[in-house]
């Protein structure tokens, strides 16, 4: 079935075609959401979102971009709000810190992140390059996280980041750099 097509049936509400929507998506959605955030139940918490979100406005998709672009735009979106809101807080819990008020909101180191597609014994090595990817600024952190784990070329990041070919080339030049200047020795053995 032609991707319009399938869309025309998501539009009239055929259950079918919204059975074969999640059976296409929900992975990489999810594995987009899980790379980013590094949270289990928070990329399972924002994979419901995204498709709360896409069935209810599936009738107003305008078919500007690929099916696969918009729900991964959706998913970047909810994601990145949701890192958002964290550094939020993070920062509020810090600023009552300094304040004596501790108590109010805890403030916690992050913890280490296991992918779950990582086999046994490459955890430890996934752990340290995850967390030199979380330190990464977040326009590079989404370019390299799509690219490296969803495969995504950089036309396709253009088009879910709404940037130029260009701009997601450097932004991944400049992952790739700060990600070998926090990995040191990893990056050369680990990550090209």
């Amino acid at each position: 079935m032609s991707e319009e097509n399938f869309i025309l049936k998501l539009k009239q509400g055929d259950q079918s075609a919204y059975s074969e929507l999640l059976l296409r998506f929900s992975g990489k959605a999810y594995n987009t959401a899980l790379g980013l955030l590094q949270n289990r139940e928070d990329a399972e918490d924002i994979i419901q979102e995204v498709f709360i979100e896409v069935f209810q406005s599936v009738s107003g998709f305008r078919q500007q971009s690929k099916l696969s672009t918009w729900i991964y735009r959706i998913t970047l979106t909810k994601s990145l709000e949701l890192i958002r809101s964290r550094q939020r807080e993070k920062r509020k819990g810090i600023i009552l810190n300094l304040f004596g008020k501790e108590h109010l909101i805890n403030v916690t180191a992050d913890e280490p992140f296991y992918h779950p597609g990582i086999s046994l014994e490459n955890k430890e090595m996934s752990a340290i390059l995850f967390n030199a990817i979380r330190r990464l600024p977040l326009n590079q952190r989404t370019a390299f996280t799509m690219n490296k784990l969803e495969n995504l070329s950089y036309a396709e990041l253009a088009e879910i980041m709404g940037l130029s070919v260009s701009s997601v080339e450097s932004l991944l030049f400049r992952a790739k750099q700060k990600l070998r200047e926090l990995l040191g020795d990893y990056y050369e053995k680990n990550i090209r």
